[in-house]
């Protein structure tokens, strides 16, 4: 992508690594004005993310808490927040910050953290006494937890779940059932049938245990659900066996003012395959997050937010990962792949290549992270470009390329996706020619080829031209810059048809000075632009500068002394229609902002594909 715009908005987050070896903590308060309970809010395998919820149940207001727990050996806690969480061995504490100590009657805090390994809590404490507000009973034990809830008979509205009892010493009571950690019922056996839910909609739920002393366990394992039923939820991709993928930007959500709600309003969400989320930074030859506000801070209210529910000050994920994870579980086929580099950010593919597994382990335990490991389905490669010049200029050599495809294959495996956005270049000794781009498709799910941005206002005299000519026509201005002739260049060197993506810009290049309707004219600069002058959105250049006519395939525009290059619905069915005559896997965008409210672009790839 030749263009990037990007604002960094800085907030605080705080977030407090495990700490070594301390002593128990004072009880501040009687054990009867507080409880604790214990939720386990997502498993991704390998590891967790538990969360404790502290209530004042009393009648006076608290001014500190601590919560004490035991996890069996090889389960630990490896990162914390919105508490000091400590240990010995195998106890563990969690001790309120400076900020949330304080709590009013019937008020309540939240902290969480991530784990390893399979065990639940037990033996909790609060202030020094039972998590449930009682006092524990002397040579009583507490029960352990119940099994991991089973669903069955999920319905529009309810689900029927089951669970293998606790044992304790003196007998269970009863047990609590919990949707999201919250108590919902308290039944005498071993099932619940859990009613009056919407369809559509993803629950969790677990039980604990409760032994004849009112005593509770352990909370259980969890179990996802999701009801049926929900008319916006597609149950399938869109037809066709075609990729559509469009690139979401981590900045747009600024100035652009674009959310992922955005993808679910404009009816694109329901046509669309993919997502690239861009951009990832390289830096000292690691990938690392960009914008974390955007990325994973930024809390979203319930209208803005894709399911209507607005993110909590507590929770451990928000900004647009939480959003994008909230998008997959509305429509399953939705695969994200999380993009790396760009103009902006390929400078530090050099140094990358120097080590190409070392940076494919920091690019895994980036979008493996455990806050957002379900998110991402894998990763984009958008080097700009190797072993020649973009906005800075690479010598990495023209192995460098498959070399680092094939490293980041071999770290990530077969079971991700990694694909790579690649320069469109197919003039004769070109970028196409100045790196191994056969070679490294073998380790590559496809490449999304970047067929636009070929000419434009970066030579403000002219001449006009279609920024993303699909091909060769009389007059073009440099040989080799059109769409066919790209594509052919990368077959020629071995790329399989169906490992190329077409490329489409949701924008028009523009310039101003110009007399001649026809391409070819003369100019004096750049045309203004919303955010960046000789560039403008589709959805507006569609109205304020009508195409006044097509050449290799592309519409152009002359509305006073202006000229726009810009794809219309119609020059897309065209290109569309070109893509599958030569066998090619799909399309791409750059970038869902650009596109109109009723996402009409969108549309024509996935109609046209």
């Amino acid at each position: 992508m030749r263009f990037r715009q990007r604002v960094t908005a800085a907030v605080a987050t705080l977030v407090l690594p495990v700490a070594g070896l301390v002593g128990l903590a004072t009880p501040a308060q009687a054990a009867t004005s507080v409880t604790a309970t214990y939720a386990k809010t997502q498993d991704w395998g390998t590891g967790f993310e538990g969360k404790w919820t502290v209530k004042n149940t009393g009648t006076t207001s608290l001014s500190s808490w601590t919560v004490e727990w035991d996890f069996p050996s090889g389960t630990k806690v490896t990162s914390a927040w919105d508490a000091t969480v400590t240990n010995s061995g195998d106890h563990w504490t969690g001790k309120n910050l400076s900020w949330n100590g304080s709590l009013a009657p019937g008020a309540s805090i939240s902290f969480g953290f991530n784990g390893s390994g399979a065990g639940s809590p037990t033996g909790c404490k609060i202030n020094g006494g039972s998590c449930d507000g009682g006092t524990p009973v002397p040579g009583d034990s507490a029960p352990s937890a119940p099994g991991k809830p089973a669903a069955s008979n999920v319905t529009d509205t309810s689900v029927r779940l089951a669970w293998s009892a606790a044992t304790d010493d003196k007998g269970v009571k009863n047990y609590d059932v919990l949707r999201g950690g919250v108590k919902v019922a308290t039944v005498t056996g071993t099932s619940y049938t859990d009613s009056g839910l919407s369809a559509g909609t993803d629950y969790s739920y677990a039980v604990q245990a409760r032994d004849t002393a009112d005593q509770t366990g352990p909370v259980s394992d969890s179990v996802a659900v999701r009801t049926t039923g929900g008319s916006t939820t597609p149950t399938d991709p869109p037809p066709g066996g075609k990729i559509n993928l469009g690139y979401f930007t981590e900045w747009g959500i600024y100035g652009r003012n674009y959310h992922v709600k955005n993808l679910v309003t404009s009816g694109s969400a329901s046509k669309i395959t993919h997502i690239n989320y861009s951009f990832g930074n390289v830096k000292n030859g690691q990938c690392v997050l960009d914008d974390s506000f955007a990325a994973t801070d930024k809390a979203y209210t319930a209208d803005q937010s894709v399911d209507g529910v607005a993110d909590t000050w507590d929770q451990p994920l928000r900004g647009n990962f939480n959003q994008l994870r909230k998008l997959k579980a509305k429509y399953p086929h939705i695969k994200v792949l999380y993009s790396f580099g760009g103009w902006t950010y390929s400078g530090g593919f050099g140094q990358a290549a120097q080590n190409a597994a070392a940076f494919a382990k920091s690019c895994k335990a980036v979008v493996e992270d455990p806050r957002w490991a379900d998110v991402f389905d894998g990763i984009d490669i958008d080097w700009e470009y190797p072993n020649a010049c973009g906005l800075t200029c690479d010598t990495s050599g023209p192995a460098a390329f498959k070399n680092l495809a094939s490293a980041l294959r071999t770290e990530f495996g077969p079971n991700y996706l990694v694909t790579a956005a690649i320069t469109a270049d197919g003039s004769s000794g070109g970028k196409i020619d100045a790196a191994d781009y056969g070679g490294a498709a073998q380790y590559l799910d496809w490449y999304n080829v970047m067929t636009y941005d070929y000419f434009g206002a970066f030579d403000k005299d002219g001449p006009t031209a279609p920024h993303s000519p699909l091909t060769s026509y009389s007059g073009i201005p440099a040989a080799g810059f059109n769409s066919a002739d790209a594509i052919a260049k990368l077959k020629a060197k071995g790329v399989p048809s169906a490992k190329l993506l077409l490329g489409i810009g949701f924008y028009g290049r523009g310039w101003t000075g110009v007399t001649q309707s026809a391409p070819g004219g003369a100019a004096t600069g750049a045309a203004p632009g919303t955010y960046e002058a000789g560039i403008e959105d589709y959805k507006v250049l569609k109205n304020s500068c009508p195409a006044t006519g097509t050449i290799a395939g592309t519409a152009y525009a002359h509305c006073g002394t202006n000229w726009w290059s810009y794809d219309t619905p119609a020059t897309i069915a065209g290109k569309m229609s070109w893509a599958k005559s030569q066998g090619l896997g799909g399309a791409f965008f750059w970038e869902f902002s650009g596109d109109t409210a009723n996402g009409e672009l969108v549309s024509a790839i996935a109609n046209n594909l």
